[in-house]
């Protein structure tokens, strides 16, 4: 149950933290969907985890519903999580969130599969997945990787990158601007 608390009241702190717009813990407890969800995920999960059956997936439409974020029960996210402006989020059965990540509206981490494996994104810690982005598949986002607004992630991003574009490409690598090779050259390789 401390364990709960303690992330409940991370996912709180990284609201006042990353919005400037949060005039306090109140304010975000009584009227951030996004701070609601994922304190809604978070007993979900543990549902999940529990192995009660049915529940947590009708807990978690309710959670929809009333939010307009769809997280699946079994959906791993770390601490420090923030969805800002919310709406139209969705986090698929498989994903998993590293630690103090931020998804703005209309993020998909979803699948790309039919197969019962692992089929939706892996985040690293600090990742931030701008407005609009999608990124689907089995591909993993390193960590303090940025993913740009409207962006269509569905190849791997290496750590400390920036990604944009449709499908993404990786602009920024460790502070520094690269060039995309073509793929006959390199196959996904960057030049700095």
């Amino acid at each position: 149950m401390s364990d709960f608390l303690s992330g409940i009241a991370a996912d709180l702190r990284a609201a006042l933290d990353r919005d400037p717009a949060a005039r306090g813990p109140l304010d975000v407890m009584l009227s951030y969907p996004g701070f609601h969800a994922i304190v809604a995920h978070r007993f979900i999960h543990g549902l999940h985890r529990s192995g009660i059956p049915l529940l947590p997936r009708w807990l978690a439409n309710v959670n929809r519903f009333f939010t307009g974020i769809e997280i699946h029960p079994n959906a791993r996210i770390g601490r420090g999580f923030f969805i800002d402006h919310g709406m139209g989020v969705v986090i698929g059965e498989t994903a998993e969130v590293g630690n103090n990540c931020t998804i703005y509206q209309g993020v998909t981490l979803g699948g790309t599969s039919l197969s019962h494996g692992k089929r939706h994104p892996t985040l690293g810690n600090n990742v931030t997945v701008g407005v609009g982005a999608i990124v689907l598949g089995a591909v993993a986002v390193g960590d303090n990787a940025k993913i740009g607004g409207g962006s269509v992630v569905v190849r791997d991003v290496p750590a400390n990158a920036t990604a944009v574009g449709v499908p993404a490409r990786v602009v920024m690598k460790d502070g520094v601007p690269v060039r995309a090779v073509s793929e006959e050259e390199s196959n996904w390789s960057w030049v700095i």
